[in-house]
């Protein structure tokens, strides 16, 4: 169930008497790790109150689409673009229908038309209602649009009628939530990953590097380790916790960056999101130095250039598939095509770090994919762990096409 640490999940609560086992599974989720936001329709809450789930979840309780107070918070347009995935637990025939038709006249059904998360329905309902004909049509359009259905089950029911209908168990429905971060995608292949910045040092005190968090690199490792691939993820000094079942290297400077890698060599893709330092100082000070008054106000560094680790790497004769990262403040689309030409690239992607929402240090990223064709595709704002899992699937299906 590592599979839910650190995923951000929606759950939507519809108005049925298995609106009682969301409480258990607000908790099971949590405790394999997973952030919860509950949105509740008017009668989920006739059901289960507000104030349970939101002691279970951690976080208020989403009830209102015109809720002035959440809108200035956390608006029904920013929890889609939270969310990782959107559970509805219960999902009752009224809801269902409602989704089939695209309604959105609450909350929960506005989110649901918003986001670009997966969305996995847990019907609940009479075993009657669940046969008819109208809820058969609504469960397959739902379907047929790209919706899962986890269930549902088949027993004694609250109104003393058997068959199905019966919401699954919270711990089912975990499981079956852990099950869509399940992508195969990179079965067999090896990833090359690095993250972070360098540190160049000045003397044994002072150093030069820059405002990279590693995030983004570290997000990229633990998507492609969830599409099975077997990853080494190579580190400039960061303070973040490893993936699981990622193989960490840790370095400090550019060269020992590029030694790490050629090291890890061969791989089958190669995905360069660290921020390497172009130059290092010429001699690094045996000792700290010190203010010399003969220098006056200054300091003159005398720098030499770092070696280019993205070209070296994308130019060996067991060349991998070759992703690498344009990190600009102006000009972001021609900089970025210049450095895809110039490193002998398969795909590059272009942020802008000037803007502070999805630069340096941010949660949230937002990105544009450049092909050797010089073909774009962008990947609007959202967090670093769900474009990380976007890009690893378009990057997978691009090596795929190699």
């Amino acid at each position: 169930m590592q599979r839910l640490y650190r995923k951000r999940i929606v759950l939507g609560i519809g108005g049925g008497i298995a609106a009682y086992k969301s409480a258990e599974l607000v908790r099971r989720l949590r405790d394999q790790g997973a952030e919860v936001r509950v949105v509740m329709t008017r009668g989920g809450r006739e059901f289960i109150t507000p104030l349970t789930l939101q002691a279970l979840s951690g976080n208020p309780v989403m009830l209102d689409l015109l809720d002035p107070e959440a809108e200035a918070a956390m608006g029904h347009i920013e929890l889609a673009r939270w969310a990782d995935l959107v559970l509805i637990a219960p999902a009752t025939a009224d809801l269902m229908a409602r989704l089939a038709q695209g309604i959105a006249d609450d909350l929960l059904t506005t989110l649901v038309l918003a986001t670009d998360a997966p969305i996995a329905l847990a019907p609940a309902m009479n075993q009657a209602m669940w046969r008819d004909p109208a809820t058969r049509h609504n469960s397959q359009t739902l379907t047929d649009r790209g919706m899962r259905l986890f269930g549902p089950a088949a027993g004694t029911q609250a109104c003393g009628d058997v068959g199905p209908g019966r919401m699954l168990e919270a711990e089912e429905l975990a499981q079956c939530a852990a099950d869509t971060f399940e992508h195969r995608l990179l079965t067999g292949k090896h990833v090359l990953i690095t993250a972070g910045p360098t540190q160049e040092n000045i003397d044994p005190v002072r150093y030069i590097t820059n405002h990279s968090s590693g995030r983004m690199g570290f997000a990229l490792a633990e998507a492609a380790a969830e599409a099975g691939a077997r990853v080494t993820l190579i580190s400039g000094p960061v303070f973040l916790p490893t993936p699981d079942r990622v193989e960490r290297i840790n370095v400090v400077s550019a060269r020992d960056m590029l030694h790490a890698c050629e090291t890890a060599m061969p791989c089958d893709l190669l995905i360069a999101a660290a921020a390497v330092a172009d130059y290092r100082p010429q001699v690094i000070a045996e000792h700290k130095l010190k203010k010399d008054p003969a220098n006056g106000d200054g300091l003159l560094l005398e720098l030499v250039r770092n070696p280019d680790i993205l070209a070296t790497l994308a130019g060996r004769d067991d060349r991998p598939f070759s992703v690498g990262f344009a990190a600009e403040t102006q000009n972001l689309l021609g900089y970025a095509a210049r450095k895809l030409r110039d490193k002998n690239l398969d795909l590059i992607v272009a942020n802008d770090v000037a803007n502070p929402s999805i630069g340096f240090n941010s949660e949230d990223n937002a990105i544009t994919v450049i092909d050797r064709t010089l073909q774009p595709t962008s990947f609007p704002q959202t967090s670093k762990a769900k474009i990380a899992r976007q890009l690893i699937a378009f990057i997978a299906d691009r090596l795929k096409q190699s």
